[in-house]
């Protein structure tokens, strides 16, 4: 339920969802290709218990025109040959009044709003408008920025033009440093929309927050353990082939192996002991940073003596772009990410600075007194 409307009533429990102990999963291409790309793809998925909606993308929003942007109303065609031959649900992503026509005369089951949709009320009211009196279920993707309030107010819309199967999809956030993922995942987002609209089904995206396949189990993961309700997963028959986002699509057989690697117990916790080793580990290794930290400022103090001796500048542009370029490379060798580390380091440059400008202020002052 929204905080700021509340007698809105959102479905608690929607044909997006299957019911039963595992998460629902939605997996199919990026993009509709052609009609073998897409029953291979299909046909492959049936075989997996697991996937219970077939996804494919019709139209594409593109950043530029000239780009790929979908194979268009033909896609459906082949989107409802896939439904009748699997029984598979479809989904797709609907974009404008247009959009919600074209899917509803296909007989596509379920819809979906993207990212770049919901970030924008006009487009959304259109859709909302267009499905006035039409019993579907809808689900919301995230606006690109993280702006929650967009997000529940999509919903909103869509619940007082009549739609009362909703859902929602977190696939991760355009932020100024999203590695290394394609989106940052911004996990805490997940609990604020599980607040603000309880009950809602909530799934995850993790191909659009990881951006790589070799980060989708560890994203999928993640969000099983914080409650998500399913998972939407690009998947194509030959995905390095793919027109459109082919780097982040897996194979059905990679889904496969990806959905059984994954612990589908969202409910275990850690035993208290074990939390509490964890976080002994935890204070030796901050401890052991402050010592080092320590090391380094007293360092930094005798490498501010050397320069006051020898009358060299406190900053050297040169020294300091050789040793980011060196950190940011040992970063992305052991895998942290480099926005968090470049971060640590500023700050460590900034404290050395001050502590080298704190011995040439001394030594300045020594002398003055000693003139005087």
């Amino acid at each position: 339920m929204s905080s700021n409307n509340p007698n809105l009533q959102l479905a608690t429990k929607t044909k997006i969802l299957n019911g039963g102990p595992l998460p629902t999963v939605i997996a199919g291409p990026c993009s509709a290709e052609s009609e073998e790309q897409m029953l291979q793809t299909a046909r492959e998925l049936k075989k997996d218990h697991r996937v219970s909606v077939f996804r494919a993308g019709i139209w594409k929003p593109r950043t530029r025109p000239g780009m790929f942007e979908g194979i268009g109303t033909v896609g459906l065609e082949w989107l409802n040959t896939v439904k009748q031959e699997t029984g598979l649900l479809t989904t797709c992503e609907v974009a404008n009044t247009s959009h919600v026509e074209e899917s509803l005369k296909y007989g596509v089951d379920i819809l979906w709003i993207g990212a770049r949709t919901t970030v924008n009320p006009f487009s959304v009211q259109e859709i909302a408008d267009a499905l006035r009196g039409v019993d579907i279920p809808v689900m919301v993707k995230n606006p690109v920025n993280p702006d929650i309030q967009l997000w529940v107010g999509a919903l909103e819309r869509l619940n007082q033009a009549g739609i009362t199967d909703l859902g929602l999809i977190h696939r991760g956030f355009s932020t100024p440093n999203n590695k290394p993922y394609r989106n940052h995942p911004k996990w805490e987002t997940i609990k604020q929309i599980k607040e603000l609209l309880p009950g809602v089904p909530l799934l995850c995206d993790p191909s659009h927050v990881a951006g790589r396949r070799d980060l989708l189990q560890t994203v999928s993961q993640q969000a099983l353990r914080l409650g998500v309700d399913g998972l939407m997963i690009e998947t194509h028959n030959n995905p390095d082939v793919a027109w459109s986002d082919a780097s982040q699509q897996v194979t059905p057989a990679g889904l496969d192996t990806l959905l059984t690697s994954l612990d589908l117990d969202t409910e275990h916790v850690a035993s208290p002991e074990q939390l509490q080793e964890l976080r002994n580990l935890i204070d030796k290794l901050d401890t052991d940073l402050i010592n080092v930290l320590f090391l380094r400022s007293d360092v930094s103090k005798r490498i501010g003596e050397y320069k006051k001796a020898n009358k060299l500048d406190i900053f050297q542009a040169d020294r300091w772009n050789q040793m980011v370029e060196n950190r940011m490379r040992v970063a992305n060798e052991t895998g942290l990410d480099e926005g968090f580390v470049k971060a640590i380091f500023d700050a460590i440059h900034q404290h050395s600075m001050g502590v080298q400008n704190e011995i040439m202020a001394t030594i300045a002052k020594s002398k003055a007194e000693s003139l005087s």
